[in-house]
Order: C-alpha cells, then sequence, then structure tokens
C-alpha cells in the first residue's frame, strides 16, 4: 500500500461494495456503512460541525497493526495486514475527532462478531496502539466473565508485541500486566473475581470481551464508572451473539440495533456500532449468506470449510444448532436447552394496560422456603384468553446477600412495584396473606379458588379458608397434575392468547424455567433443574390448573377443598 490516503480510499471503496451489494452483508453493517458516509459528507458540508475526520490517524493505525505478527492459524508467523472491513471499523474509532480539543469522537464501542473472525487480534492492536502512543499514562483493562476469557485477550496483546522488533526493549510483564516504559500505561485483565482492580483507577480503556457470556453489567459498570476523568476514554464491547435474551448483553444489541437503524428516533453520536449477522429469513445453508456474520472467515477456503463442517455437525446433531447460530451466523437464539418456552413469544403477549376491576380471578401461591421468593399468581380469564399478573416477597434481612447471589436487580423490581420485603429474616406468610387480602379489596376482585402448592402451606391456607371463605385446591407437583396445564399455558402464549404488563419478575422467571419431561413426554418445570428462581411463574402455573378450566367450571365463591392429584 502507498500513498497518503490508501488507507482512507480503501475504506471508502469497502463502503462502497457493502452498498453495492458486490460484498453481501447484514442490514446492520449496511447502516453502519451509510452511517459512516453520512459523517463524512455532514464534516465536508458543515463547516460548523464539530467534527473532523484525520486520514493520517488511519494510516497510522493500519502500519502499527504490521508490527505484528499473526501467531495461529494459516497465516501465523506472516505479519497482520488489516483487511477492509478491520480498516472500517479502525477509520470509525480513530479517524473521527472534535474540534475542540482533538479527542476522539467515539467514547464507547460494539462490534458483534462470529467467532474466529480476529476480534482478539484487533483488540490487541487497538489496545496497544493506544497504551504505547498516548502522551498520558493509559490504564488498558481487559474484561471477560472468567478469568480464562480476559487471559486470550491479553494473550493476544503480549504475544502481538513480543513479536515486534520495534517494541523490544519498550516494555515488560510483571504481576500479570503489562507495563510500557514511553509512559508508564498498563494493560491489565480483569475479570469478576479481580473487578474491583478497575474500580477508581481511572481507566482509559475498557475492552468487555464475550459480553453475551456475563450475567450481570458489573464489570462493565465499573469500568465506565472509573473513566469519568478522561478526556477520551474508549468502553469496547466485542462479542458474538448468545442465547439468554435476559442478559445485559442482549439488552445493549437491541439498544445498539436501534441506534444504527435510521427509521428509529434513538440516536448516540458518542457509540460507533458494527454488527455482522445473518438477517432474519436468511438461510443458514446458503454459503453466500455466511459473509454476513463472518466478514474474514468467509474469504477463506479453510475458513469456509470450518464453516462447512460446523452445520453438517449442527444438522447432524440438533443440540449442536445453538452453538452454530449464536456463535458461528451470529444470532440471537431464544433457544435455551429443555428451556420452558420460548422468551420472545412471552414478550409478544406484553400490553400496556388491562383493567382488572371487579373480575373473576384465580389466585396461585408457591411459598417455597421461608428464607427464599414466595410468589402469588393471578390469573384473570377474559373473553380472549387469560391476563397474568404476580407479586413476589423477599425477608428484608436476606434482600443484599439474594441481590449478590442471584446477580438480578431485585431492589429495583422492588422500586417498580413487582416485588416487596416483609420485615425480619424470614417470609412472613401473613403479611403476604394481608398483601392478597388487600390487593382482592383494592379492585373489587371476586377470587375464584386459591390454588396452592402444598410445600409448607397448611397453616396460610387455612386460615384463608377459615377466616375469609376463600375456595382452596391443593395442586399436587407431579406430571399428573402439572403436565397437561404446563402445556396447555404455553401454548396460549404461542397464540397470544395469555396477556402480561411486561412484570420484570415474571419474565426472569419464565427464562429461567427449565422443563422436567418423564418418559411418556409429560413435562413440568423443574426447581431442580432451573439455577435461577421460578417461583413467580409456578405460582402463575398453579392457578392456571384450574383457571383453564373456566368455562366449566363454575364461579361461585361457596366455600370447598379440592385435592387435584
Amino acid at each position: 500500500m502507498s500513498g497518503e490516503n490508501a488507507c482512507f480510499e480503501l475504506v471508502l471503496a469497502y463502503c462502497e461494495a457493502i452498498l453495492s451489494g458486490e460484498i453481501k452483508a447484514s442490514q446492520k453493517l449496511k447502516w453502519a456503512v451509510k452511517r459512516f458516509l453520512n459523517d463524512l459528507e455532514e464534516i465536508r458540508t458543515n463547516p460548523n460541525s464539530p467534527y473532523y475526520f484525520d486520514e493520517r490517524e488511519v494510516e497510522d493505525f493500519f502500519y502499527w497493526a504490521q508490527e505484528f505478527e499473526h501467531v495461529e492459524g494459516v497465516l501465523a508467523g506472516q505479519k497482520v495486514d488489516l483487511v477492509p472491513f478491520q480498516l472500517f471499523i479502525a477509520a470509525n474509532i480513530f479517524g473521527f475527532k472534535k474540534k475542540s480539543n482533538n479527542a476522539r469522537k467515539f467514547r464507547k464501542v460494539y462490534i458483534q462478531l462470529a467467532r474466529k473472525n480476529a476480534k482478539s487480534q484487533f483488540l490487541a492492536i487497538m489496545a496497544s496502539y493506544i497504551t504505547f502512543l498516548g502522551d498520558e499514562k493509559q490504564r488498558a483493562y481487559i474484561a471477560g466473565w472468567q478469568k480464562e476469557q480476559s487471559d486470550e485477550v491479553y494473550t493476544a496483546v503480549r504475544d502481538g508485541i513480543m513479536s515486534s522488533e520495534l517494541l523490544h526493549g519498550r516494555w515488560k510483564e510483571s504481576y500479570g500486566q503489562i507495563k510500557i516504559a514511553k509512559n508508564s500505561s498498563v494493560i491489565v485483565p480483569l475479570s469478576r473475581e479481580t473487578r474491583k482492580t478497575g474500580d477508581g483507577k481511572n481507566p482509559s480503556v475498557g475492552i468487555v470481551d464475550e459480553y453475551h457470556a456475563h450475567k450481570t453489567s458489573e464489570i462493565y459498570d465499573v469500568l465506565e464508572s472509573g473513566m469519568v476523568a478522561r478526556k477520551e476514554p474508549l468502553m469496547v464491547v466485542i462479542t458474538t451473539a448468545g442465547f439468554d435474551l435476559a442478559s445485559p448483553c442482549f439488552v445493549e444489541y437491541q439498544y445498539v440495533s436501534r441506534i444504527l437503524d435510521p427509521d428509529d428516533d434513538v440516536e448516540n453520536d458518542d457509540y460507533f456500532i458494527v454488527i455482522c449477522e445473518l438477517d432474519e429469513g436468511d438461510d443458514i445453508k446458503d454459503e453466500s449468506n455466511w459473509i454476513k456474520a463472518n466478514p474474514i472467515v468467509a474469504t477463506y477456503p479453510e475458513g469456509l470449510e470450518s464453516l462447512r463442517s460446523g452445520l453438517k455437525v449442527a444438522l447432524d446433531v440438533p443440540e449442536k444448532m445453538r452453538g452454530f447460530l449464536t456463535k458461528n451466523m451470529n444470532i440471537w437464539v431464544d433457544m435455551k436447552i429443555d428451556g420452558y418456552m420460548s422468551a420472545k413469544k412471552w414478550r409478544e403477549c406484553k400490553i400496556d394496560a388491562f383493567d382488572i376491576t371487579g373480575r373473576d380471578v384465580y389466585i396461585g401461591i408457591d411459598l417455597s422456603k421461608k428464607i427464599d421468593l414466595t410468589s402469588a399468581g393471578f390469573i384473570f380469564p377474559y373473553e380472549n384468553g387469560y391476563h397474568v399478573q404476580q407479586h413476589s416477597f423477599m425477608p428484608e434481612e436476606s434482600l443484599a446477600a439474594r441481590k449478590n447471589s442471584d446477580k438480578v436487580p431485585y431492589d429495583l423490581w422492588i422500586k417498580e412495584g413487582w416485588l416487596e420485603t416483609t420485615p425480619g429474616a424470614v417470609v412472613d406468610y401473613t403479611f403476604v396473606e394481608k398483601w392478597i387480602l388487600d390487593f382482592v379489596e383494592k379492585y373489587n376482585l371476586k377470587p375464584i379458588m386459591l390454588c396452592y402448592d402444598p410445600y409448607e402451606a397448611t397453616q396460610f391456607v387455612q386460615s384463608m379458608q377459615n377466616n375469609y371463605g376463600y375456595t382452596i385446591v391443593e395442586i399436587r407437583q407431579g406430571f399428573p397434575t402439572l403436565s397437561e396445564p404446563t402445556k396447555e399455558f404455553r401454548e396460549e402464549v404461542y397464540k397470544q392468547r395469555i396477556t402480561h404488563l411486561g412484570d420484570k419478575v415474571l419474565s426472569w422467571a419464565v427464562g429461567n424455567a427449565i422443563e422436567d419431561i418423564d418418559a411418556n413426554e409429560n413435562i413440568k418445570l423443574s426447581k431442580k433443574k432451573s439455577i435461577e428462581r421460578i417461583d413467580p411463574i409456578a405460582a402463575v402455573l398453579n392457578a392456571f390448573v384450574q383457571a383453564r378450566f373456566v368455562s366449566v367450571v363454575s364461579s361461585s365463591n361457596n366455600v370447598g377443598f379440592i385435592s387435584m392429584r
């Protein structure tokens, strides 16, 4: 490559090839290309634009990358020569700058690629470029959920700079981190086990690797909160797709997808995004589509052969398909192994409002252990199906410990009204009883039945029956009682005959639920297999055992006792 603007011209040629269809690309990559070109046009035509584009910086990054060698694969031992796709990313991150202080325009980056598309190598080049060439002391933290993930990128950085003759003697490794002699900058691997290392230590670069594997956003939040004093901080998320649609990564994916979408009103000029994925409706067997998720792997024979092999295994062994779709085709897949229900189907049942005043209601109870989550489910039959709500309870004294152990925002859910604490160290069932009675009175509800899991519920249900006249129904927790209602409830969701208000606690529980299946294909939810809590959906299903018979069951409130077996 020669010529002062050669890299910039290469990027423009790449953009033209994407938009013309010469290079097949995902819709979101096309949007990213259009965004880049629109930003350039704005700079060119508007003298009042707060930004400018530094072509020389893009050249510098390209030549910096050539100081590195490939350390594995078919190109091992050869100098790194950035491909146009990588140069496009670099041009966005490093090319756009602020006129006011020459700092980078973009403070956040989200890159979603299929595996083996040189993600770690690119991060290594980027982290070393900033730390070695920065005028001030830079702190780059590489953060995976597990230490092994952090170490993978860190190792790529170390191996890369070890291969560079130019950098020989200009850095050293000690105590598991790289230290640069020129400016005392550091590159440090960080995981959730050591996340406090980055807290308050003024990181300038935060690299969150494989964000889809992060159970919470705590590492991301720690890094971002420590950057407030930096002139040009850079938070980078780089990941493949995943299958946990309740994860912070999927939430971020939805947000950045809206930023890219030109028809969406969401804007964020500080955020650069590249998402390479198969589009909805694409045939995974059509090899021409693979480049959409694999802008590097799908351009050379060995890469294509690897994808062919992966697809064959996935087609032969269905259990492998989820991994192929997420890791190789970069598609977010709601396909939890033995998962009870599609989270997408559940979300599609959300409505904004439902007037429950004066309605018949079936109440389900899952009292669980007194130190855990206790839930009450409510099903309101109506002409088009069933409206579902829940309310859960947790001991006040265990809130902090449960928030820490379960890694979910119980405190936020309390503020939003889906959950509340009961006084003391265990759930006070009299508190639950009073809440239900107050709820029924507030909305003038007509309780048809109170359906309960018999575990630890004797005193509670006897009080509701003897003191308040509720018809109580024991719901045995075995396959004979639960299989048909559990299947039918899912079918009603898929038919969109179930509605809910987007209750985050209930949606979380639905996503957690794992099936237990017997030899006759009967199913029920398994609290043993479901690692996370499922009490809210269990309570709803207890109510549904009886609510599904609404067309044949009398709505009389006569006191009675029914034992379902």
